[in-house]
């Protein structure tokens, strides 16, 4: 359906396919939380690798994929149609279960978080995209907390189940199985059911009255006041996801909890992460987003710190919660941020160039905490994260403007002015 006339946006009006993007970025997030909690445990028993830096390796090669594919996304959707870049992205996805069971040295590891980085960048930012593309400016923000929150609730739901899978046959190594069938589901309903959403872009591009930007990679990654402080603050964001990806069951080890304990909670953050944005996100096109982002890290460098120091379980659960909580808040609205601030022509690069920037927050997180717990030890990393976690908060505080819809004029990058449209 190619006539922009018979195209209506808004969630109501593209229910069916809204919905079923969401249950595909389920079996996308599910991939992802196949690893969350058996990693550390997978490389000491199968491979014998113990020091963080080694671990926290298929970390960066996950991250490392999933940014540059995210940025690859952007612009293959000048030559590909979101249908064909998703289904592109699960056929990355299929290997990945495969890889992980029968590995037989640690490289292979490394070679299946490639592949998942490349699904995760490719398919998950499709969807984000194609919702964005379907709902129009109204429920953007609720549109992406339920996006983030089936993906992410699947992590932790993946996550607890991996753990459960690896402590009750003994053997880590199954807690890959269910991934054959996420990956092949996925592709399914891919294939037989989404619809490219094409007709859409053109109807919003005709209404809309956002301009384009001038340089949209220096835009989006420091020049505008708004996109360039999302940009800043997703790549924080999963700096800290990626130290705790890899830190959290080693910390929680020293704290002499089981494998089972740590699969819930390691589960705890991405569940509470993901159940929260159904309602963060909806906040998002109520209240200001500029204070949602600056709280939701500021709670987020609180949690952090909280997280070392909690010796009794109620305080670590309490933490964790927290967590999640400040994740919530601003994960959605990232994406919304910048949905907001570009036309919808450019959107697709935009959003690809923060996902990048963000996601190349795994890198350095992963290479940090490596390298920085071997020399100064696990406490010193976190209380580090912590500090500059609760930074980007107040960076984005003082810099963002707080207003539903801008209009942005920039003769030189360093004297880009917002002004309420």
């Amino acid at each position: 359906m190619d006539n922009t006339t018979d195209t209506k946006l808004g969630l109501k009006e593209n229910a069916r396919q809204f919905w079923l993007l969401v249950l595909v970025n389920g079996f996308v997030g599910a991939m992802v939380g196949l690893e969350r909690s058996v990693i550390p445990e997978f490389a000491e028993t199968v491979f014998g690798i113990n020091g963080h830096t080694a671990l926290l390796s298929f970390i960066v090669a996950f991250g490392l994929a999933k940014s540059m594919a995210n940025m690859l996304m952007g612009r293959l959707t000048l030559r590909f149609t979101r249908k064909q870049l998703l289904l592109i992205g699960w056929l990355f996805a299929l290997p990945v279960p495969w890889l992980l069971l029968y590995a037989t040295s640690w490289w292979w590891v490394l070679f299946a978080n490639l592949l998942l980085g490349i699904n995760q960048g490719l398919a998950w930012s499709t969807t984000v995209v194609m919702k964005i593309d379907l709902v129009g400016e109204k429920n953007r923000g609720l549109a992406m907390g339920i996006n983030e929150f089936a993906g992410y609730l699947a992590v932790g739901l993946v996550a607890f189940l991996a753990g459960y899978i690896a402590s009750s046959t003994g053997n880590v190594t199954y807690a890959f199985v269910p991934g054959i069938g996420f990956s092949i589901v996925g592709l399914l309903l891919t294939l037989l059911f989404v619809r490219d959403t094409h007709a859409h872009v053109k109807t919003e591009a005709a209404q809309t009255s956002i301009p384009l930007l001038k340089n949209i990679w220096k835009d989006t990654t420091f020049c505008h006041a708004n996109l360039g402080s999302v940009t800043l603050n997703g790549f924080v964001n999963n700096m800290n996801d990626g130290i705790l990806w890899g830190l959290l069951p080693v910390l929680l080890a020293t704290k002499g909890y089981s494998l089972t304990e740590t699969g819930l909670l390691a589960g705890i953050y991405p569940a509470v992460w993901g159940l929260g944005q159904l309602v963060t996100g909806r906040l998002g096109d109520i209240l200001c987003k500029k204070q949602l982002l600056s709280m939701g890290m500021m709670i987020q460098g609180v949690a952090i710190a909280m997280l070392l120091f909690a010796d009794y379980y109620l305080i670590l659960v309490a933490a964790l919660v927290i967590l999640g909580a400040g994740t919530a808040m601003v994960y959605p609205n990232f994406l919304a941020v910048v949905a907001e601030n570009t036309h919808p022509v450019q959107r697709p690069q935009s959003l690809g160039i923060f996902r990048f920037w963000r996601d190349f927050g795994y890198v350095a997180g992963a290479v940090a905490a490596g390298v920085f717990s071997d020399l100064f030890g696990l406490g010193a990393v976190i209380i580090g994260t912590a500090i500059l976690t609760v930074g980007a908060g107040v960076l984005s505080e003082l810099r963002m403007c707080c207003t539903k819809k801008l209009l942005w004029h920039s003769k030189e990058c360093s004297t880009g002015l917002l002004r309420q449209a």
